[in-house]
């Protein structure tokens, strides 16, 4: 069972190798997290990480693919060579034991929205105690809302969308998310109902340093290899070129 683990880790090493070579690219994407990825009517994917995504990989010269995954299901994917990495992941100690990662290429605050009748006039834990909180399952945000909101009744959901659903529809207070995510959410129809409650301050053991690519454990070629890409878009001004489609703000954050 060893060799098996051994051979199955280096095949999955040598891919690495060859799509930071040439060849083929795979990310993994949710594809459910606007406006950094979802699908448009015609099924297609786009988003800040799509065109980041494809920017990379042309600075690789590397064909991309991006493969659609549940969020929560994205690492084991990962292990399992599902796909070669995973775009927009938060940095941090406990996925860093699984996963290897680039550095970060944006970064965010969390934040609470709330229904506009809503009687909260503070994101405090003692502000929601007792209030019921949604959140995306497996994110950054269900563990800091577990660990600093444990007198609210913390309510996870397989997407953001899902949650801020039940909030639209009242069957959640609140909803904890990216601060971006919860700003351009609330400029859309869907997001007509709600206000912005208050931006956080980061918690570093939990948020970690930023959002980067998760690739497998060892993969250290192809992790330098996107590093650089990630720089070079820096540099070159391609990265604030795909910014300013989204953002009136550098997203990549100080």
């Amino acid at each position: 069972m060893r060799c098996l683990v051994l051979a199955a880790s280096a095949f999955a090493l040598m891919l690495g190798s060859a799509a930071a070579e040439g060849g083929k690219l795979k990310l993994g994407t949710e594809g459910a997290y606007p406006p950094f990825n979802y699908a448009t009517a015609d099924g297609k994917l786009a988003g800040f990480d799509i065109d980041i995504g494809n920017a990379l990989c042309e600075e690789m010269k590397v064909e991309c693919e991006f493969v659609v995954q549940d969020f929560d299901g994205s690492i084991p994917a990962l292990q399992a060579g599902k796909f070669d990495a995973i775009i927009n992941i938060t940095i941090t100690p406990e996925r860093a034991e699984k996963v290897d990662f680039t550095h970060k290429y944006y970064q965010t605050p969390p934040a609470i929205a709330v229904p506009k009748d809503s009687p909260l006039t503070g994101a405090t834990p003692e502000d929601l105690k007792g209030k019921v909180l949604g959140v995306q399952n497996a994110t950054i945000h269900a563990n800091f809302a577990e660990k600093e909101y444990a007198g609210s009744e913390v309510k996870s959901y397989p997407t953001g969308d899902d949650a801020r659903a039940d909030m639209a529809n009242g069957r959640v207070d609140a909803v904890m998310d990216g601060s971006i995510i919860l700003t351009e959410w609330l400029k859309t129809d869907a997001g007509a109902c709600c206000k912005l409650l208050g931006t956080l301050t980061p918690d570093p053991a939990v948020h970690g340093p930023g959002v980067g690519i998760a690739l497998q454990k060892g993969n250290k070629e192809l992790t330098e290899k996107l590093d650089a890409a990630i720089d070079a878009l820096r540099a070159n001004g391609k990265y604030k070129e795909i910014n300013d489609r989204y953002f009136s703000f550098d997203v990549y954050g100080g």
